[in-house]
C-alpha cells in the first residue's frame, strides 16, 4: 500500500531546488506522472496555478496573461502546443516578478519544440521523468525491495499500472497507451501510410530486447528501406518509447556505427522470458541513473553495453566522461560470474563489477566481483555523487 496518496519521485528535491533559481523544463514519456509531480511541488508554495493549454479556461489566462501576479509558482502544461511559445515564454519569464518560479510540462515532444526557434538558453534547467525504480517504489509504500521488483517486473514502471488494483485493470492500460501512442503521437513525425509499418516495427522490437538490433535484418523483413526504419527507430526514441544502448568503445564513432539495443522504458511491453524481462527493468533503472547524475550533477555519464568479436557479452556498463564507472552483468538464477566480465574486470580494476542475480540465497564476493541479490542492489540505485 501506498504510505501517501500521491508517489513522490527522486527528482522532486532537485526540481523545487532548480525552480529557486531558473525556469525548470520537465519532459519524459506519456503518462509517466509529470503532471502529478507537478501538483506535488504547487502545494509547497503559498501560491501556485497551474494552466494547462488543453483546458480552454486555463488557455484563455494564458493568452491573456491573467493569472494573479503575485502568484509565487506558475505551472504551464501542454504549452508548446502554443504556436510561438518560445518567444512568449520568453517574455513571460523576463518580465515575472523576481520571486516568481515557472515549472513547464509537457510530453516528449517538448523537448522537440523547445530545440528549435527562438533562444531561451541560459533562462531554464531541463529534466526528465522516467519510469518508477525499485528505489523510489520502497520510499513510498510498505513494499520491501523483494515485493517492489517483483511488482515492477509485472506492472512495468508507469505510475497507473503499477499502482493499479488488478493485473487485468494494467493490461488494459498499456493496450490503450501503445494504441494511443501509435495513432497520436507518432503521426505528428510521419504520415498516416506508416503507421502499419511502425506498428509492425515495435511489435518486432518488443521480441528482440537484449540483442543487438540490426536495422538493415528488420528492413528487409518488413520490406521497407534501413533510412526509413533509422528514422523510425530516431522516432520512438524521441518520443520516449524506447531509448538505445549502443556498444562501450574508447573511440566513440566506432561505438555508434555498431548495433544498438534497444530496450522499452515500459517493461510491461516487453515480449520474452523472465530474463528478458528483468534485463529490460535493470537498462530502465540504470539509465534512470545515469539521467539523473547528468541532469542533478552536470557529469558526463552513458550506459553502454560491451560485446566482443566472438559475441561474448557483458550487459551494462555505465560511463562518465568516457570512463567505465561499473560493469553490470544480469543473470535471473545462475550465480555463476562469467568468465568474460571477469576478464573485464581485471582490465579496468578502478570500475566496480558487479553480477546482478534476480533469485540469490546470499551476497559474495568472488575476486573483483560483486555477487549481488538484484531487488536488494536496486533498491539502493539513488545517485551518486
Amino acid at each position: 500500500m501506498l504510505k501517501s496518496g500521491q508517489m513522490n519521485r527522486l527528482i522532486e528535491s532537485h526540481l523545487e531546488r532548480d525552480l529557486t533559481r531558473k525556469m525548470v523544463f520537465l519532459t519524459g514519456p506519456r503518462q509517466s506522472g509529470k503532471t502529478t509531480l507537478a501538483g506535488l511541488i504547487a502545494e509547497k508554495f503559498p501560491s501556485a496555478q497551474m494552466l494547462n493549454w488543453d483546458v480552454l479556461a486555463d488557455r484563455r489566462v494564458i493568452l491573456s496573461q491573467s493569472w494573479v501576479p503575485d502568484t509565487k509558482l506558475l505551472v504551464f502544461d501542454e504549452l508548446h502546443k502554443m504556436k510561438e511559445w518560445r518567444p512568449w515564454l520568453k517574455g513571460v519569464y523576463d518580465g515575472r516578478a523576481r520571486e516568481q518560479a515557472i515549472l513547464v510540462t509537457g510530453s516528449a515532444r517538448l523537448d522537440v519544440f523547445r530545440q528549435a526557434g527562438e533562444s531561451l538558453a541560459g533562462r531554464y534547467f531541463s529534466w526528465h521523468l522516467l519510469p518508477v525504480t525499485v528505489h523510489e517504489l520502497v520510499a513510498v509504500t510498505d513494499f520491501s525491495p523483494e515485493e517492489a521488483l517483483s511488482r515492477l517486473l509485472e506492472r512495468g514502471g508507469f505510475p497507473e499500472p503499477l499502482l493499479a488494483d488488478t493485473e487485468t485493470d494494467a493490461r488494459r492500460w498499456r493496450q490503450l497507451y501503445l494504441d494511443g501512442l501509435i495513432r497520436d503521437d507518432i503521426l505528428e513525425f510521419s504520415r498516416i501510410g506508416e503507421v502499419r509499418a511502425m506498428r509492425l516495427f515495435v511489435q518486432m522490437l518488443r521480441e528482440r530486447i537484449g540483442s543487438p538490433v540490426s536495422l538493415a535484418s528488420i528492413a528487409r523483413d518488413l520490406q521497407i528501406s534501413p533510412t526509413t526504419l533509422g528514422r523510425y527507430l530516431q522516432i520512438l526514441e524521441t518520443l520516449h518509447i524506447v531509448f538505445l544502448v549502443r556498444p562501450f568503445h574508447h573511440n566513440i564513432a566506432r561505438a555508434l556505427l555498431k548495433e544498438p539495443k534497444v530496450y522499452f522504458y515500459d517493461t510491461g511491453l516487453v515480449i520474452g522470458d523472465d530474463g528478458t524481462r528483468f534485463e529490460n527493468a535493470c537498462a530502465t533503472m540504470l539509465y534512470a541513473q545515469i539521467k539523473l547524475m547528468r541532469e542533478a550533477l552536470g557529469r558526463e555519464t552513458s550506459l553502454h553495453y560491451i560485446r566482443n568479436k566472438e559475441g561474448r557479452e557483458i550487459d551494462f556498463v555505465t560511463c562518465d566522461s568516457g570512463a567505465p564507472l561499473q560493469f553490470i552483468e544480469s543473470k535471473w538464477a545462475d550465480p555463476k560470474v562469467p568468465k568474460y566480465l571477469a576478464t573485464i574486470a581485471s582490465r579496468f580494476p578502478i570500475a566496480k563489477a558487479t553480477l546482478l542475480v534476480r533469485h540469490l540465497r546470499q551476497r559474495e564476493q568472488r575476486g573483483l566481483i560483486s555477487v549481488e541479490p538484484a531487488a536488494d542492489w536496486l533498491a539502493n540505485l539513488g545517485i551518486s555523487k
